[in-house]
């Protein structure tokens, strides 16, 4: 049996109320964790799969599609240096569609590159 609850204000016993809109418009639609080394995907959610489309290029699909293009989408790539410890940070945005966008990563250079761990998630209205 599918149900259906309605409501305008989700509140809690001692922390609150919130408007429902917040949580449909301002909840993150998708993310994702993987491992960008070996191309693996370790957790995420609204992701079906991960597309290793060269070194430092990648295209991540969604389970279910955005309404339109014009959803925002971030990625970090992270990795840990015994003298730096670094964190680098670029993201090169080159398609965006309902259910796919595409980035690429570097490390602060001109050269795409694989990072150990990298993270991304999307922001938008689902279809």
């Amino acid at each position: 049996m599918a149900g259906k609850i309605v409501a305008d204000t989700l509140e809690h016993s001692t922390a609150g109320s919130i408007a429902t809109n917040y949580v449909v418009e301002g909840s993150a639609k998708q993310w994702s964790h993987f491992q960008g080394q070996t191309s693996t995907l370790e957790d995420s959610f609204n992701t079906s799969s991960l597309n290793d489309r060269a070194t430092g290029q990648w295209a991540i699909n969604t389970t279910a599609s955005f309404g339109n293009n014009n959803f925002s989408a971030m990625a970090m790539t992270g990795f840990n240096n015994v003298d730096a410890k670094a964190r680098h940070c670029c993201f090169e945005t080159t398609d965006f569609t309902t259910s796919q966008f595409t980035f690429n990563t570097t490390s602060g250079g001109t050269s795409y590159q694989d990072h150990p761990t990298t993270t991304t998630n999307a922001f938008g209205d689902l279809a």
